[in-house]
């Protein structure tokens, strides 16, 4: 008996081990070893220019352009930058951010030279302006928030404040616009409930709970390299100070991962990030950048949707909670998100972002029964989830503009005919970059794009 046991168990390890990516990002607990064995060097400022064995003349051309970069920042954003280096000494998330803005060993040299201004003081459309006057487009939207340009999200944050303003910020109780957004959201998503948090994060932390407590198992399952938020189970690798026990990395796009599924009876839920189509596998490249350091970024959405559809059949037959986390893409792909965009529907859905309309979210959609936080037989048996600003009147009344506005003639037809428009414009705009020799090529999902350095540098 014990040795059929032992068997059974071996096999599982085994089939857990053949569904995780070869990769360090694959193997968390791995990643956090050789991460604390790295030692900590930096680069002088020949090494800064010659890392890569470049010929004289490559880095004496270099030098001299990082010079004339330097001397130009330092005129152009002056303002900018006084007051970014006053601040990072009292900011500590400035500190980190402008400390891993490069690679470490070119960080020393890049901070000393090269800063970067972290302040703005004015927004209209698609652009940003500095304390210097210098304006800006804004490639990224905020993280994602900004996907109908910033004087659309003014608008929604002041008319939402007027409409609330005779109740103010009393918290606790409801402002009626709560009940109004609750059942916009449950159209759009096909869900049955709907709960509200105050960021993505936190969303994505009460569907995996809710999960864990109807179906009385422990185990998560992420893709490798999807984001799914900052806290502890869902970033089981680098920047996690404690190890994870009840979370499974698996292979995005795998039958081996599939397999996995099938077979283990531990296991809760499933997170799926529908970004990760144009990089399975892979981390998506950073909000601040866009840049992919991979030099490719591709995506089929017919075998990706193929795919998803395999997860919910799978979750399906196993019990298993398959959740959407379309913080990022929500609104993004189609007015219903991902479920709309690849034809599955989820068991769970989380929102964000620009769902705010300019003010920070988080909501949960779900199926009636997985929805509930307790259980009628057992008064002491329930699911716990609360925050002190959940449903503020403020962003409830911003949120309530963003969802009436969808429906709007004017922003309804810019969901029509949406891959097209913004399949033609990246290859309108890769069509110019090959003409003017550059290696440098956009990649996109719908209006999700990310650019990709064809060749490493001379």
């Amino acid at each position: 008996m014990s040795l059929a046991a032992s068997t059974v168990g071996l096999k599982a390890r085994l089939e857990l081990s053949k569904a995780k990516h070869r990769s360090l990002a694959g193997h968390p607990r791995i990643a956090r070893f050789v991460a604390s064995l790295v030692p900590f060097y930096q680069y002088d400022e020949a090494r800064f220019f010659g890392s890569d064995a470049a010929p004289d003349d490559i880095v004496a051309q270099r030098r001299a352009d990082f010079a004339r970069l330097e001397d130009l920042y330092r005129k152009r954003f002056a303002s900018t930058l006084r007051l970014t280096a006053e601040a990072t000494e009292l900011i500590s998330d400035l500190q980190f951010t402008e400390a891993y803005r490069v690679p470490f060993q070119f960080s020393s040299h890049a901070r000393q030279h090269l800063p970067v201004g972290a302040f703005l003081q004015s927004s209209s459309g698609v652009m940003t302006t500095d304390l210097d006057g210098n304006s800006f487009y804004d490639l990224t939207g905020s993280y994602g928030v900004n996907l109908f340009g910033y004087d659309f999200y003014k608008e929604c944050i002041d008319r939402g404040i007027e409409r609330v303003h005779e109740l103010g910020p009393v918290l606790g109780s409801y402002h009626p616009l709560v009940a109004d957004n609750a059942a916009r959201l449950v159209r759009l998503s096909g869900m049955d409930e709907v709960s509200f948090h105050m960021s993505g994060t936190e969303a994505v932390m009460q569907a995996v709970r809710l999960a864990r407590y109807h179906t009385r198992r422990s185990q998560l399952v992420r893709f490798c390299g999807a984001y799914h938020g900052w806290w502890g189970d869902v970033q089981p690798g680098v920047g996690n100070p404690v190890p994870t026990h009840e979370t499974y990395t698996l292979k995005d796009m795998s039958e081996a991962s599939l397999r996995v599924l099938r077979n283990r009876r531990d296991i809760a839920c499933v997170l799926v990030n529908p970004v990760q189509i144009m990089h399975p596998n892979s981390a998506a490249p950073a909000d601040s950048t866009l840049v992919d350091s991979t030099r490719q970024a591709h995506l089929d959405r017919a075998a990706y949707a193929d795919w998803l559809k395999q997860l919910r059949a799978i979750c399906t037959e196993r019990g298993i909670v398959l959740i959407f986390d379309e913080v990022f893409v929500g609104f993004r792909l189609a007015p219903g998100g991902a479920q709309e965009y690849f034809g599955v529907r989820a068991d769970l859905v989380t929102y964000g972002k620009t769902l705010g309309g300019g003010l920070p979210i988080g909501a949960v959609c779900g199926r009636k029964h997985l929805m509930k936080r307790f259980t009628e037989d057992r008064p002491a048996d329930i699911c716990f989830a609360r925050g002190t600003f959940n449903s503020h009147p403020y962003v409830m009344a911003a949120m309530n503009e963003f969802l009436r506005r969808l429906e709007e003639p004017a922003i309804a037809a810019l969901y029509r005919d949406l891959d097209e428009l913004w399949d033609g414009r990246a290859a309108e705009l890769n069509r110019r970059l090959r003409d003017a020799g550059l290696p440098v090529q956009v990649a996109n999902l719908s209006s999700i794009w990310t650019i990709c350095y064809t060749r490493p540098s001379a």
